[in-house]
């Protein structure tokens, strides 16, 4: 699958109403609006707890409990756009040297088939642009399961409701390709956890923050040092280039967790020069439509507002229309059985089909032939940039290899458990967070760890507790480690 998946999407209509929803752990939240002369208007308003996950519980059942909802808000609208859990979303990272377009769709279709761990595929995949010196460009892949996505039509579905597009709340909050997104890290508290993602000309980095949120009696408590150390990590993975574009902080959310974190953002990145803000309102130019003064800053009412306004999300997840070859024998491969006649009918229509198909791409590649001698040259000196641009051949699976001694290294007992592993810098930083029954055992532990070849300048960076305690410690990782 191309990662260039936008182009392959349903083109919705055009609308003049529309049903934004987002999902957020167990929370659902919906806004109706309607478009009219160049003002929006929202017509209902609604949030709820869904008591059955739409991608484990039976679709029919989970489109009646989304149902019985919309009809106690007052929802009669069909076509919706669904903001996608950002913890659903696989993420990665590459570099785009200067190539025509259809050169460009290739080598990140071969990248989003190294980099993520399934079959690309089984993936719907979409990607930013940043642009780089050069003319090159860095680019962020973003890609979601077919299996998640078709859970979620079935559940639509059942719920009479139709799907016009699948996108990010977080990216709908900030939008890029706007001046006031340049060099912005954005952050929204969300229920189980905080979304971050940079945006710099398009959209570098995109995370979904998890351990972040902490729930105790009901009631949620904000781990913002976490945050702030994540965003940190974030920021320097980027190119220079990029990071140094980076002056504002933006956080969406409760205004008292989202105040909490500005406070400790402000702490810790004022001193590098970054301005930290609460966004609590809609700007009064924010959709380039006149807004409903009482407007609730929402994922779903920004994903609604930009998809009746520009019609263009930063990244697009809806499955592609199938054909209609694929329709006809989607309809007449299942279901009772049909008349000889009209089995044979189907199968000429197909086979005829596909044999002027056929055809006609056959003489469209021999006219293609016939033009390609002089463009030999050319394509040898494309192949040797995509040679230079991308590590193909490295399959020494360093990383796996590295978490299989940390694995080797803690004992059976159980005395050392490990909570995150966290491999930085290509593989040769590593930082384990975790809980040891007491200090004896930890530092049995760092010791087995410190035998391995490759393995130096292991130091304790937190410690907390006497028996149990919660620990950190970082160390280098060499090549020997992985061998």
């Amino acid at each position: 699958m191309k990662p260039d998946s936008k182009s392959k999407s349903r083109k919705p209509k055009k609308l003049t109403s529309l049903l934004g929803l987002t999902l957020d752990g167990s929370r659902l939240e919906g806004v109706v609006l309607k478009r009219t002369n160049g003002s929006l208007t929202a017509l209902q308003s609604f949030s709820v707890q869904l008591s059955l996950d739409p991608l484990t519980a039976a679709p029919d059942l989970v489109g009646r409990e989304i149902r019985n909802h919309l009809d106690a808000a007052g929802v009669r609208e069909r076509d919706c756009v669904v903001g996608l859990p950002l913890r659903w979303v696989l993420t990665a990272q590459t570099e785009l040297p200067p190539l025509p377009e259809a050169d460009a769709a290739s080598l990140l279709s071969m990248e989003a088939e190294r980099s993520f761990h399934t079959d690309a595929a089984q993936l719907q995949v979409s990607d930013s642009r940043s642009p780089l010196a050069g003319d090159k460009k860095f680019v962020l892949l973003a890609a979601i399961p077919n299996t998640h996505l078709g859970s979620l039509e079935h559940v639509l579905g059942a719920a009479k409701l139709r799907p016009v597009s699948f996108g990010l709340g977080l990216t709908a909050l900030q939008s890029p390709g706007t001046d006031k997104s340049e060099g912005v890290l954005a952050l929204a508290i969300g229920e189980g956890n905080v979304g971050l993602q940079i945006t710099a000309g398009g959209v570098a980095a995109l995370r979904a923050l998890e351990g972040a949120i902490e729930t105790e009696g009901g009631r949620r408590s904000l781990l913002a040092g976490v945050v702030a150390r994540e965003a940190r990590v974030t920021l320097g993975q980027l190119p220079e280039e990029l990071r140094k574009t980076v002056n504002r902080i933006r956080i969406f959310g409760p205004a008292d967790l989202a105040r909490q974190l500005a406070d400790e953002m402000t702490a810790k990145f004022a001193p590098l020069g970054l301005k930290v803000e609460v966004v609590s309102a809609y700007a009064p130019n924010e959709f380039g439509v006149t807004l409903p003064a009482d407007a609730k800053l929402s994922p779903a009412f920004s994903l609604a507002a930009r998809l009746l306004t520009t019609g263009k999300p930063a990244f697009e997840f809806l499955p592609p229309k199938p054909t209609l070859i694929e329709q006809f024998v989607a309809k007449y491969s299942s279901g009772p059985l049909r008349t000889t006649g009209a089995i044979a009918a189907g199968v000429a229509v197909i086979l005829i089909g596909l044999f002027l198909f056929q055809q006609i791409q056959l003489w469209r590649l021999r006219s293609q032939w016939s033009h390609m001698s002089v463009k030999v040259a050319e394509l040898e000196k494309i192949q040797d940039q995509i040679r230079f641009y991308r590590p193909w051949y490295d399959d020494s699976f360093r990383t796996l290899s590295i978490l299989r001694q940390i694995t080797l290294a803690f004992p059976e007992d159980g005395a050392v458990t490990a909570k995150t592993i966290e491999i930085r810098d290509s593989g040769t930083t590593v930082s384990c967070s975790g809980n040891a029954r007491d200090v004896a055992s930890l530092l049995a532990m760092q010791a087995k760890l410190r035998v391995l070849p490759g393995v130096s300048d292991m130091h304790l960076t937190q410690q907390r507790g006497k028996s149990p305690m919660q620990f950190t410690f970082d160390f280098k990782c060499g090549n020997g480690v992985t061998q």
